[in-house]
């Protein structure tokens, strides 16, 4: 970013967004979007996991192919910026060294953690997240409409996509247009992607 957005004395606004984007989806995106401008960010930080602790399965498409698709996806929007640096760790991913790593380049900068809203229950279990809830400001992406339980910010929409759906139109030969960009789409047939159905 150029000199003259960041005044004297004014931390960036950074956000972290971590996840499987399994594949990556105009949820993800409009989310993060609107991210941006409630908060105020200088950039949000996409960032695919090689496992995720919590998960109980490992994700369907390689991450050489997950992060050519986040790539894809945000091509031409300098506001997004995918960070590879989970897929280069051994697993599991956790998500205080990856916010470790980032604040040591990012030192003069408020960093942010976009989390999903379904991810709630489970956040007191992350790894060190005693230490992690010092290092960022937890901010939930919520798609669901539903009340919240928890006083965390939150980023609202309600959109009814996920990537649990688009897996299963692949399988089952139905379109995924308007779910997915054009880019990803193309990606996903290329590389013959989500042709047997996953949950």
């Amino acid at each position: 970013m150029s000199v003259e957005r960041l005044t004297v004395g004014r931390l960036k606004k950074i956000a972290i967004y971590g996840g499987s984007f399994d594949p990556v989806h105009h949820a993800h995106l409009i989310l993060a979007r609107e991210a941006i401008e409630t908060l105020g960010l200088e950039k949000v930080i996409l960032v695919p996991a090689a496992i995720s602790p919590l998960k109980k399965a490992a994700p369907v498409a390689s991450g050489d192919v997950r992060l050519a698709m986040l790539r894809a996806a945000i091509r031409d929007q300098p506001e997004f910026e995918v960070d590879e640096c989970e897929l280069l760790r051994p697993p599991p991913s956790y998500t205080i060294d990856t916010v470790e790593e980032i604040r040591r380049r990012e030192c003069d900068a408020v960093l942010y953690c976009l989390i999903g809203e379904d991810n709630i229950e489970q956040l007191p279990r992350w790894h060190r997240f005693n230490e992690l809830e010092k290092l960022v400001r937890f901010v939930v992406l919520d798609r669901t409409g539903k009340q919240p339980t928890h006083t965390y910010q939150l980023i609202h929409r309600r959109i009814d996509i996920s990537a649990t759906e688009i897996r299963r139109r692949v399988a089952q030969h139905e379109s995924i247009r308007y779910l997915v960009t054009g880019s990803v789409e193309e990606i996903i047939q290329r590389e013959k992607l989500y042709r047997e159905h996953s949950t």
